[in-house]
């Protein structure tokens, strides 16, 4: 018997001018998602999904289509119970809503106290739904696009004007009306290299025809050939391209030929820092630099471009790109030895009249806080004073040199290759460098000490200042970056392994604000934000939410300690009494509270019981052990279990006696005292 039929592909595409490169993938990815669940939400069966971007087009491409729903239930309600009956007879009201569901009363059903009709109706087809089904996925595609663009005489908006629609469903055109376009089966290649239209005989042919057609739609596809032709032509130069997710990434969005291209400057700009040159070439132009070494510690004067095009005058291209960079370096080569005229020390007097925020005060007042903080930490953590002090004097002199004013992105960097330049000691040009630092998740925190407090202490401020003014991020905007700031403070600290309060460090730079509230409710506010970062940084593998809330249950403010008490917790969580343990300090805890139980000592001599003189043996008899030996410790407590259930077992709590009542609820109270030493353990699964 042969199998049956295949249902056929389905595939939109819609046609534009050129796209917004940051809005590219998540269109597509948005087009592709809001089709599946609108399939799925109609029942209608599919396969496997495929999305295709370029500059011009979104496309999806989804596999095996019904091509219609299947049967349907319809479920018809009606009037409720007390309204439809009256002395046991069905009235008017009813008996016409059997006449509208083409029923006698006997044949209708009750539903939640109402009455209700079900009844079979045929599906209906892909091609009557697949209207409704797109502008229900345009309308969700909008939430993406902030500004959209109305062209033409229409009143529709999208993010570029639409050229053409193409809607197959196998080899037949599929209805559909949007923009001012009627879809069809017609597709375009590329601009320059196969401008003409293209008829797509059936949706299948979609990424082959487009591939013959000098379109490579599949991104992923379109992404590792821009990465091979880099590497092949910086492998040609002699060198290593630097290739970040980012620029790939856009890059990427921004052609549908890619054809990876050279260029060079002069070496002259070789004097600059390597990160200046990066921000010119990267950032403002999208080119790839070219470094000697694979570790990109040595630029070399060559950059890569990828073209959208496959040019016959490719020196003519080459010398375009050039020139459009040369200009650039010129300028910032030009800022670099303007700013070069005087020390880094010198720019301080600017920052006087440099606003860092209007109820905060000038950079200045600012950069006096940070010294202070900077300097107390140092005390604390027994390093060089002298140095952090001179880095946290100088940190920000850099926010008013023509560089920095330029580029933005390179504040601190810019500070240390400053400072370095005007002599000052190694460590303090490094702090200086490193103190922006985590500038975003997964890089780096500061390497050097005197780096991790300069940056603690700018960090701490920000977040007390604005908490303070009561500026603090809502649920959709953080224009000061504060979250960005908390994770910082936490991944330094336990990073770092710094063993430092940090109720005590939010405290110390809430109390410098020079404005707002510095109250106990803003510190528990503030203390409460940062907190909450931990929690997602610390979520991971092995470890869940209520490893988390054992720990966070007993109060621990500083963060290093607090990770450590959760590994500990994770490691625990995996013997096979941790479960029971969890439950059994859970009831405890239920029966102390119970009892209203307020304080005791176990008295030995009242312990009747052999269980309860186990269970009083077992707890006496745990190793003694360093307080921060936080792994062995809770391992120890695996050996309560037996001890706990048997005194369960055999022991009632509640005698009638009130002195052993009392003395067994000071054992109870001694096993949970130690079952949270580390952590609640009453708030595992158990």
């Amino acid at each position: 018997m042969s199998a049956p039929p295949r249902c056929p592909d389905l595939l939109l595409e819609i046609g534009t001018e050129d796209l917004p490169a940051r809005y590219v993938l998540p269109l597509a990815d948005a087009l592709c998602a809001g089709l599946q669940s609108g399939l799925a939400r109609r029942g209608i069966a599919h396969g496997r999904a495929w999305r295709y971007a370029t500059p011009r087009r979104l496309a999806v491409r989804i596999e095996a289509v019904a091509a219609e729903q299947p049967e349907q239930t319809q479920e018809l309600i009606g009037p409720a119970l007390s309204a439809a009956l009256k002395d046991g007879q069905p009235t008017p009201a009813a008996l016409g809503f059997a006449r509208k569901c083409g029923v006698t009363f006997a044949e209708l059903g009750e539903k939640d106290g109402k009455l209700c009709y079900q009844r079979r109706a045929p599906g209906q087809s892909l091609a009557t739904l697949f209207q409704g089904l797109v502008d229900e996925t345009l309308k969700g595609m909008d939430e993406l696009v902030p500004k959209r663009m109305r062209w033409g005489e229409g009143e529709e908006t999208f993010v570029r004007p639409v050229q053409w629609l193409l809607a197959l469903h196998g080899d037949q055109v599929l209805p559909l009306l949007r923009f001012g376009c009627r879809a069809g089966r017609l597709s375009y290649g590329h601009r320059f290299h196969a401008p003409d239209a293209l008829s797509l005989a059936q949706a299948a042919d979609y990424p082959a025809a487009l591939r013959a057609a000098e379109v490579w739609a599949e991104v992923e596809a379109r992404r590792d050939e821009i990465r091979r032709q880099i590497e092949a032509e910086a492998a040609r130069l002699g060198g290593h391209a630097r290739i970040t997710p980012e620029l790939l990434d856009e890059v990427t969005a921004l052609v549908e030929k890619p054809v990876a291209i050279s260029g060079r400057f002069e070496a002259r700009f070789l004097e600059l820092p390597p990160e200046v040159i990066v921000a010119t070439v990267e950032t403002n132009q999208r080119y790839f630099t070219v470094f000697e070494d694979p570790a990109h510690q040595r630029l070399t004067a060559a950059f890569i471009t990828v073209a959208n095009i496959a040019s016959r005058e490719v020196r003519q291209v080459i010398e375009g790109n050039e020139r459009v960079v040369r200009p650039r370096l010129t300028d910032a080569l030009f800022f670099w030895q303007q700013d070069l005229k005087q020390p880094l020390a010198a720019y301080g007097e600017k920052l006087a009249s440099s606003t860092y925020q209007k109820e905060l005060g000038t950079q200045a007042a600012r950069v006096a806080r940070l010294s202070a903080l900077a300097a107390r930490l140092a005390t604390r953590l027994q390093a060089d004073g002298a140095a952090v002090s001179r880095a946290a004097a100088l940190c920000k002199n850099d926010l008013v040199t023509k560089m920095v004013f330029e580029f933005p992105e390179l504040q601190g960097l810019m500070g240390g290759y400053y400072a370095a330049r005007a002599g000052e000691p190694a460590a303090v040009a490094q702090a200086i460098r490193e103190h922006y630092r985590p500038t975003q998740q997964g890089t780096p925190i500061p390497s050097s000490r005197e780096g991790q407090i300069l940056a603690l202490a700018d960090k701490l401020d920000a977040l007390a200042g604005i908490f303070a003014i009561g500026q603090k991020p809502s649920a959709s905007k953080d224009p000061y970056a504060l979250r960005r700031a908390a994770l910082g403070v936490l991944r330094i600290l336990i990073e770092g392994g710094l063993a430092l309060d940090l109720r005590d460090l939010l405290q110390a730079a809430l109390e410098a604000q020079p404005a707002g509230q510095r109250d106990a409710a803003t510190l528990e506010a503030l203390l409460d934000f940062v907190l909450e970062r931990q929690r997602g940084y610390l979520l991971g593998p092995g470890i869940s939410s209520e490893m988390i809330e054992a720990v966070r249950a007993l109060g621990i403010t500083v963060p290093l300690d607090f990770q450590q008490r959760l590994h500990a917790v994770r490691d625990f969580s995996r013997l096979p009494e941790a479960t029971a343990l969890a439950a059994a300090n859970k009831r405890v805890r239920n029966i102390l509270r119970q009892a209203q139980f307020s304080g005791g000592q176990v008295q030995p001599g009242l312990l009747q019981d052999p269980a309860e003189q186990a269970l009083q043996q077992a707890l006496e008899t745990l190793p003694a052990r360093e307080p921060a030996d936080y792994t062995p410790r809770l391992r120890d407590l695996a050996a309560l279990r037996e001890p706990i259930d048997a005194f369960f077992a055999a022991v009632m709590v509640n005698a009638e006696d009130p002195g052993l009542r009392a003395n067994r609820l000071a054992l109870l109270a001694r096993f949970d005292a130690r079952c949270r030493e580390i952590a609640d353990l009453s708030q595992l699964p158990g």
